[in-house]
């Protein structure tokens, strides 16, 4: 190989790096005594447009980075071609690049993240108001000065605003760090920088690329599923950056940042936890439209007082036409003499153990014949002691005295492999999934899911563990429960989480199938914070029902319910005068929040509304709550509503 001694007026001095389009040399400039970089990349032959493409596009980089003269940008000095080369001249930066230091495995502690995605954000902040768009923010590209400062290098993909050189239907980027947009082949604007670099941080905060896989898995991914909160997958990471997280890497680029600013200064608010005066931006993103009209009332409302004497033959809707909790027919009987329609107390009874706090059994698990306890959400970390609690046969102390593959599993690293399923298990779309995995390498898993995933999902914990080995405890949920499901991943416990608040939530008797006429009653255990309740009936028609708190609505006797606080671990007992199951019958589901501080600042417009919207402004809500430190809790569970 002919060994290049200089380039112009530039001396080569040794080859600091070779990729697939050329090869970047440290060079000297001669006229002032300095230092550069000169990446270089051949000149094609003109009957090749794939070569020609790559050359315009270092030409490009070149006219964009020419024009940005930042401190967080590597700035380009020259431009030139010889007989066989085009060069671009550019500041030589003394330190390694992010992929370098990510690629060695280091990790980043969580103030060098933070001060890193400053400096990015700074220079996207400057590119973007000069109308140039990076479109290939990746580690790869940002470089660390010997102080640590980053810098953003590459604008070999750039969009300039003035130009016309991009045509929508290009797909240029870097796979696992490419927008939605840019995947699709839509013409992108700044908001995809602000994705790309919401990838970059996930990397930063865990370690680990939010999706993973080949060109078309990733492509999936990016487009329809969510990924693992960063908190879950590394202690050090604070919940509160799992919603700037999110924000950054929303699938559409209207709910993104809207501008590199704006996502730098959320990362301070996170950072210091004073979330308020820059959640504006945020919570306008995600609460901006006006609330639609409410659906028509689920309860039959009465135009004169109700009679005296109620039973649970209380004439109910009975047709299929569209009502506020559609499928399951939540028909709310006024109390006697026209008092409250709820009955909140405390109740004498113990309180659950940890254990059984969360996600009750999904109904397919549930017996008719006889009441069933809810699942527990995390499961034990050791395995059964007896074939009839797990199933397994009993341990053998003549097979114990030798390694079985379990244990050298453990000797291996069970907590890698616990990471692992987290990851998978918690960038599932439309679940809601908990357990763990004991110290034998049995798993358990349990749940809820839609989207038709259950299938997926057994395949995938296949791949991680035997059949045999497996605690199968997941239901198949509709897709209309989809973005409830979402929005109360991040504030319940997932898979394998040892620690953080739990909200309890079961049925009074522990059935979660109800044949019509059956009363509806919740009993709630506070986590272990004081705080407020928030209790929804979401229905399969797309509509929420609101159990607690309820507006007064005199027509059917109803007193609005006035705040209150509750003590941390209180149990609660809901629904008396109670709810009732009526047609049309389905599945249904009950979510139920706490948090330390009152989620909305005012009272529901209406006791019944469409669910999307308010799924909606309640992420934003818990979303801000999160961002200001404040705690959270979370719990679901389906209802089954069947005929006599």
């Amino acid at each position: 190989m002919e060994t290049l001694e200089a380039l112009g007026k530039y001396a080569i001095k040794r080859t600091l790096g070779r990729g697939a389009m050329g090869t970047v040399y440290e060079g000297w400039d001669p006229a002032i005594a300095r230092r550069v970089a000169i990446k270089t990349v051949k000149l094609p032959d003109h009957a090749d447009p794939e070569t020609e493409e790559a050359l315009a596009r270092f030409r490009r980089e070149a006219q964009a980075a020419g024009r940005l003269h930042h401190p967080n940008i590597v700035g380009v000095f020259d431009y030139g071609e010889t007989s066989d080369l085009a060069y671009i001249v550019m500041e030589y930066v003394d330190g390694p690049s992010l992929k370098a230091l990510l690629d060695n495995q280091e990790r980043f502690a969580l103030a060098d993240a933070v001060r890193v995605m400053e400096g990015l954000l700074t220079g996207l902040q400057f590119s973007h108001e000069r109308g140039v768009v990076h479109r290939d923010i990746k580690p790869a590209n940002v470089m660390l000065t010997a102080d640590g400062q980053a810098k953003i290098a590459d604008f070999g993909i750039a969009r300039i605003e003035s130009s016309s050189i991009t045509q929508m239907g290009t797909l240029l980027g870097t796979p696992a760090y490419m927008s939605p947009e840019q995947f699709m082949g839509q013409v992108v604007d700044a908001r995809t920088d602000i994705y790309s670099s919401g990838v970059l941080l996930y990397q930063l905060l865990t370690g680990e690329r939010p999706f993973e896989g080949g060109m078309s898995a990733i492509m999936h991914k990016v487009l329809n599923t969510e990924p693992p909160s960063p908190s879950q997958l590394s202690v050090t990471t604070p919940p509160s950056f799992d919603v700037v997280v999110r924000c950054a890497m929303a699938k559409r680029p209207e709910d993104r940042f809207s501008s590199a600013k704006a996502f730098a200064e959320a990362i301070r608010a996170a950072m210091t936890r004073q979330a308020e005066p820059r959640f504006a931006e945020i919570e306008a993103t995600m609460v901006s439209a006006p609330a639609p009209p409410p659906p028509p009332p689920r309860v039959a409302v009465a135009t004169e007082p109700p009679p005296q004497t109620f039973s649970t033959d209380m004439p109910r809707p009975r047709s299929r036409t569209p009502m506020v909790a559609g499928g399951l027919a939540v028909v709310l009987l006024a109390a006697i003499g026209g008092g409250a329609w709820w009955l909140l107390q405390s109740s004498p009874q113990p309180s659950p153990t940890p254990a059984t706090v969360g996600v009750a059994r999904p109904p397919a698990l549930q017996r008719e014949d006889r009441p069933a306890s809810p699942a527990p959400l995390i499961q034990p970390a050791t395995p059964p002691a007896s074939t009839a609690e797990s199933g397994r046969p009993p341990a053998n102390p003549a097979q114990d005295a030798q390694p079985r593959p379990n244990q050298q599993l453990a000797i291996a690293g069970l907590d890698a492999l616990r990471r692992r399923i987290t990851q998978w298990v918690s960038s599932r779309s439309c679940a809601l999934l908990q357990g763990n995995i004991a110290d034998d390498g049995a798993l358990a898993l349990n749940g809820y899911a839609g989207n038709r995933s259950i299938e997926e999902l057994r395949q995938g914990v296949t791949a991680f563990a035997p059949p045999g080995q497996i605690e199968w405890q997941v239901s198949d949920v509709d897709q209309v429960f989809c973005p409830a499901l979402n929005v109360l991943r991040p504030i319940t416990p997932g898979f394998a989480a040892t620690g953080g608040p739990r909200l309890g939530l079961q049925m009074a008797d522990g059935k979660t199938r109800l044949h019509d006429g059956e009363q509806i009653r919740m009993r709630l255990v506070m986590p272990d914070f004081p705080g407020r309740l928030r209790v929804d009936y979401l229905a399969h028609d797309g509509s929420v029902q609101h159990l607690y708190p309820q507006l007064a609505d005199p027509r059917v006797g109803i007193a609005a319910d006035p705040p209150r606080t509750f003590r941390a671990g209180e149990e609660i007992n809901l629904g008396n005068p109670v709810w009732v199951i009526g047609e049309p019958y389905g599945m249904d589901m009950i979510i139920a929040v706490a948090s330390s501080e009152p989620l909305f600042e005012h009272p529901r417009p209406s006791n019944a509304e469409l669910a999307d919207e308010y799924l909606r402004q309640l992420q934003a809500q818990l979303d801000k709550l999160r961002l200001q430190g404040d705690r959270l809790a979370g719990a679901a569970i389906a209802i089954e509503a069947l005929p006599k």
